[in-house]
């Protein structure tokens, strides 16, 4: 189990600015080349062109951050997000038809929100509403104005994030003899499905983490790892919806046993340089990069 919010970014450079990832979406910061994707889309109503022109134009200007929903794994294009630093009215999201119910837009716009409060530094976050709207209410925003607009404070987001439980897991990198890192994809019917991560998963209550790493390892992969061979590297931590994680990283080159998945996740082997091709939980991003610099 894998999950991590970066370093906050105090200067919004937009070349600085350039992703949010969540379990499901790339926001991916609007450019040139999403011109004629944009176009296309039927999600976005009203002047198209004047929206697009205008976006460019003020991302310059970093007062107006204009995202393009992708999912990670399919890579396609499903919506478009905003926040517009110009007006009280600061908060937009548009999702085509097909992924409306999918919860998609809530997890946009969590990630949305995490942004505006922690990067651009906006103490209140509002978005018009036709009437209830179970998106934003999940994201943790509320109906105002009879209706008529959602709303969110910088105050309200933090206790919010302060009041989520935190829960530990633990996660090995294995490295064989030729400096590959193995990773296993989350099998179909689980969280974050399709998504590759690093072995490992929660730790009881009864448990160091290193005790539940060997544990793991074996449930998982059948293998036996003693508790000397792991070498603490780096942790994550990541804010999910409901609660907050925390992960450390141990790197593991000596194990007994030839590693074949048990519970039905597929297994692969990988170059640390080439980690960055694979779609990740956010958390295991920067863990990649610590691998790297280590290997």
């Amino acid at each position: 189990m894998s999950g991590g919010e970066g370093a906050c970014w105090i200067a919004l450079d937009p070349a600085n600015v350039a992703v949010l990832e969540t379990p499901r979406l790339r926001l991916r910061r609007f450019h040139d080349d999403d011109l004629e994707r944009l176009r296309d889309a039927t999600f976005i109503a009203g002047d198209i062109e004047e929206f697009l022109n205008q976006a460019l134009l003020d991302q310059v200007d970093n007062i107006r951050h204009v995202f393009v929903l992708e999912r990670r794994i399919e890579g396609d294009l499903i919506g478009c997000a905003e926040l517009d630093m110009k007006n009280d009215v600061n908060f937009t999201c548009w999702m085509d038809a097909e992924h409306k119910g999918q919860d998609y837009r809530a997890e946009a716009m969590q990630a949305l929100a995490r942004f505006a409060v922690r990067r651009a530094g906006v103490d209140m976050m509002r978005a018009d509403a036709d009437g209830p709207d179970p998106a934003m209410e999940k994201a943790g925003f509320h109906a105002c104005d009879n209706g008529r607009c959602y709303a969110q404070s910088a105050a309200d987001w933090w206790a919010r994030e302060q009041a989520k439980p935190t829960v530990l897991v633990v996660a090995a990198a294995l490295v064989d003899p030729d400096g590959r890192v193995l990773v296993a994809q989350r099998p179909v019917g689980k969280t974050m499905a399709g998504l590759w991560e690093f072995p490992g998963g929660k730790v009881h209550a009864d448990e160091t983490p290193e005790i539940a790493l060997i544990r793991e390892l074996r449930e998982e992969l059948g293998i036996e790892v003693g508790e000397s061979c792991l070498a603490p590297l780096t942790f994550a931590s990541y804010a999910y919806e409901s609660f907050h994680l925390l992960m450390p990283l141990y790197v593991v080159r000596t194990w007994k046993g030839k590693g074949t998945p048990h519970e039905g996740q597929a297994l692969t082997w990988v170059k640390p340089n080439r980690l960055h091709n694979l779609p990740m939980p956010p958390a295991d991003i920067p863990l990649c990069a610590m691998l790297m610099d280590m290997l």
